[in-house]
Parts: C-alpha cells; structure tokens; sequence
C-alpha cells in the first residue's frame, strides 16, 4: 500500500478542526478539494476513516493511527522548515498576532518595533481578541501566534499543532470599596456586592474558584468584558472583585478601593501561544512569539520601574501548563 504523505497532514487538519471547511483554512485548500483528497485516501486504505454520523467530524481508528503519522510528518518538516530559515537568516511574509484589549496597545507599538529591527521583511497582523475566540482563530490558522491572559489552575488547553510559553506569573488579591468594614475572612463578604469578568477569563475562573472554595453568595455581581471594566466599577465603589496584583498595585493609587491580605488561591498568568504545525509559517510564528516576548518582558520592566507593581518583575523562564507532567 502506498500513501500519499500530504493526505496523513489532511487528517491530522480534521482531527483538530472538527470539519473539512476547517481543515481546508488551515491547508490552504478549498473544502471540495479537501473532501476529494479524504475519499481518495479512504479508497487507498480500503476502509473509512472519518465518522460521518453528524456533527463534527471524528476519526475512526484506523483514521487516529494515519493522523498520528500526519503529525510526525508534520514536525519533520517543520524542523526543515525552522532549519533553512536559520541557514538563510531571512524570515518574511505575513504573520497574525492576537492579544486581548488591555495587552494590545503596547503591544503593538513594542512588537512592531522588535520585528522592524529584527525581521525587516515579516509583516504583522494584528488583531483585538478574547481567549476563547483566540485559540478557535489560532486552530483554523487565522491567528499565528496569540497572548493570552490565563489562569495556573485552570488553563485552557492548547490546540494541536501550538506551542505556548509563560511570560509572566502573578498572584491575585481581593479588592473592596474603602467605605467597607475591613474584612478579617473571606466569608465576611458573602451576600455583598462582587465585580467578576466571564467566566472563560482568569478572573472570573479566580472568582469562581473563590466563591466555591469559601461558600461566597454575591448579593450582586457585575460583569466587566475587560480589567479596565474592572476598574472603572472599582473606582465606583460598585464591589469586592479578585484581580492580579499588578492591577491591584494600579487599584492602590485609587483613594477609594483597599487591597486586602485575605489569601487567594491559584495564580495568574499571561502566555504566547504559537503555532507550530504549519512549515509555510513556522519561521514567522516562532520570529513573532519571539518579538511579543521581548515586548512583554520590556512592559513588565517599565511597569516596574514606574512603581506599578507590589514588587520589581522577575523575567526568568516559567514552565507552561501544557508541559507540566500528568
């Protein structure tokens, strides 16, 4: 039996798209062709491999074994790609990045400036998205590398496919009103008012996390899409809310929100995530993530040097979640 390798890189796209339209925008195919090339290797196996039952599309079996092959061919010829990128020393074309409201402003001005100096010839995208939106963008392959503000505890899977790395690890703090009785417990302040974020975010699962964990009732919550929400309902006197100590160390400057010490479990952390899959773009995801990490890093250290954070930034590597060992 002979196989045709670009078809085993077409279930390897199945499997992680869910549907032949996704696997097409990763591939760069239309999705006909892509039904053509699947129904073409299911002749040349003598046995079906996908499960067309309804819903997204699942791999049979004998489907599974031949992706995982995909995936070897996949990061063999990644590691070509990443080779000759590094024997010619020129990486360009275009690449997308992705990074949530609050992180996109300096981001942009900072990682347009690393790649001119560092990458002349790349062209970057960028683009305002939440987490969840994101890593969907970043499965289909309209985003090639991503920022993403998560939580330790609970951080989201990556994709197939994508690479991420830790940037930055902080601790969270409980925030009230000033006009409320110093708490001396958690439980103190069930049945009041609580700002949270939605619950894909990393504080509103921080939030979650606190509310199970000590029985909290919020008599009220309010709902904020970005920290700068968070604030401004802070600076109003609106609730409690849970945020990074670096936005706490912000909040502090505000003359009517106090920073508790009450213990909050769990850390927040902001990641890169890049794609990897891909041997066309592999050399300009790994040159942007690269760039999006100097600039975070130069954020951090001007944060600091600016006194807003609790303490000076430490930029040492940090394990990501999807490397830790089950």
């Amino acid at each position: 039996m002979e196989l045709d390798p670009r078809r085993l890189l077409l279930l390897r796209a199945i499997a992680d798209g869910g549907s032949l339209a996704a696997a097409a925008r990763v591939l760069g195919h239309t999705p006909s062709a892509v039904s053509q090339q699947l129904s073409r290797l299911e002749r040349d196996v003598g046995m079906p491999l996908v499960d067309r039952a309804g819903g997204p599309l699942r791999l049979t079996v004998a489907g599974r074994l031949l992706a995982d092959s995909g995936e070897r061919i996949a990061e063999a010829l990644t590691d070509a790609a990443r080779r000759l990128s590094a024997l010619s020393g020129r990486v360009s074309g275009p690449v997308s990045i992705g990074a949530p409201l609050d992180g996109l402003s300096q981001l942009t001005t900072d990682t347009a400036a690393e790649l001119t100096v560092t990458h002349p010839a790349l062209v970057p995208r960028f683009v305002e998205t939440a987490i969840v939106e994101g890593l969907h963008a970043l499965r289909l392959g309209d985003l090639d590398v991503l920022l993403v503000a998560d939580d330790l505890d609970t951080a989201l899977p990556l994709p197939l496919g994508v690479r991420a790395r830790v940037l930055f690890r902080d601790e969270y703090r409980i925030v009230v009103p000033d006009g409320w009785p110093a708490p001396r417990t958690v439980q103190e302040l069930s049945g009041r008012p609580w700002i949270t974020m939605s619950e894909s975010s990393a504080n509103g699962r921080a939030h979650e996390r606190l509310m199970a964990a000590h029985g909290i009732r919020p008599s009220l919550e309010h709902c904020a899409l970005h920290q700068a929400g968070v604030r401004a309902m802070v600076a109003a006197r609106l609730g409690a809310t849970v945020v990074p100590a670096f936005v706490g160390a912000q909040l502090r400057q505000l003359e009517n929100a106090t920073i508790t010490d009450l213990p909050v479990t769990g850390y927040y952390i902001v990641r890169v995530l890049w794609r990897t899959s891909r041997p066309d773009v592999v050399a300009a995801a790994d040159a942007a993530a690269d760039a999006v990490m100097r600039a975070t890093h130069m954020a951090m250290e001007r944060a600091g040097d600016a006194g807003m954070t609790e303490k000076e930034p430490t930029i040492r590597m940090i394990r990501d979640p999807s490397e830790q060992q089950v």
